[in-house]
């Protein structure tokens, strides 16, 4: 497996909020709705995406950003309009002052705002759930990442701009996958610029020395490495591995595998029906009862917990 596919690998929406909005200026929308990661691309017009903290990102049509929650955020025509709407967990709309929208904006199947045929239009996908986005993913994303049209081409667009609107079987399932499409290509163009910053374990891979062990770990977690085996494989001493692995990573080999190995149980939980002694095998744990452990001490919950909140 390839860097980029292991990390790449973890989006799937499940029932995920897809819409298209339509704006004429002035308008502004707040979103506090904790979602871990929501794709804007705008089809026409402009739009600006404001945090909190931070420069604002103008957008302009062709462009795509990616916002990684769960810190609040403001969409708007220019930076000092007031927001009209707020967006709450669940795709819930709110006035600013808390009353509910009560469906005033809504213009059509997943069509909202203005008026169809707005000046500004925007494709608007979120995940809903952490589960849904790898965690290894979201640790190596910025908060706000734009993708201007010069250095992004999307052909999903216009299937998009159809599939969005329209009210058929199957149909979220249908938005769900176009939805995780659209995330891979975006951040596949991204990680291919130079001011990315992707991970250290990510950077690290080209290191002739921690690469390779990287990959050892990567490709079979299930296996009981040791230090001292990873060490043989690479040709060095344990203890200059132990070093080297530790200053480009940013934690010591073993700390990196269970990591992994709990990333991969945590994906597994969610996307198979795999008995918890079965994903311990498959991820290196000796019994359901160790990974179980160790993956509550990690993640907060049990794995079974994990699973049902994954299918909820």
């Amino acid at each position: 497996m390839d860097a980029l596919t292991g990390l790449l690998e973890g989006p799937r929406a499940r029932g995920a909020f897809m819409i298209r909005a339509c704006f004429d200026p002035p308008w502004a929308v707040r979103v506090e709705d904790r979602a871990p990661l929501t794709v804007m691309l705008l089809v026409r017009g402009d739009a600006w995406l404001l945090p909190d903290r931070g420069e604002g990102i103008r957008l302009r049509a062709g462009d795509l950003a990616v916002a990684r929650g769960p810190d609040p955020y403001t969409c708007a025509d220019a930076p000092g309009t007031a927001p009209q709407a707020l967006i709450l967990p669940g795709g819930r709309c709110h006035y600013p002052d808390g009353r509910p929208l009560n469906g005033s904006m809504d213009l059509g199947v997943r069509t909202w705002g203005d008026r169809p045929d707005s000046g500004t239009v925007l494709l608007i996908g979120t995940y809903r759930m952490r589960g849904e986005i790898g965690g290894r993913l979201l640790d190596a994303l910025p908060p706000l990442l734009p993708l201007g049209a010069d250095v992004w081409e999307c052909p999903l667009t216009p299937l998009l701009m159809e599939e969005v609107g329209r009210d058929a079987p199957g149909q979220e399932v249908v938005l769900d996958r176009l939805l995780d499409l659209l995330v891979i290509a975006a951040l596949r163009a991204w990680f291919a610029r130079p001011e990315a910053e992707p991970p250290a374990w990510y950077e690290a891979l080209s290191d002739p020395v921690v690469g390779p062990v990287l990959r050892l770990l990567q490709d079979d977690p299930a296996r009981a490495w040791t230090v001292a085996g990873l060490a043989e494989k690479a040709g060095v001493s344990r203890a200059a591995l132990a070093r080297r692995f530790t200053r480009l990573v940013g934690e010591p080999p073993m700390s990196y595998l269970t990591g992994w190995r709990l990333a991969l149980a945590a994906d597994r939980l969610r996307d198979t029906d795999d008995t918890l002694a079965a994903l311990a095998r498959q991820v290196g744990y000796g019994s359901a009862f160790a990974l179980s452990t160790a993956f509550k001490r990690a993640y907060g919950v049990s794995p079974q917990e994990w699973r049902n909140r994954a299918a909820a």
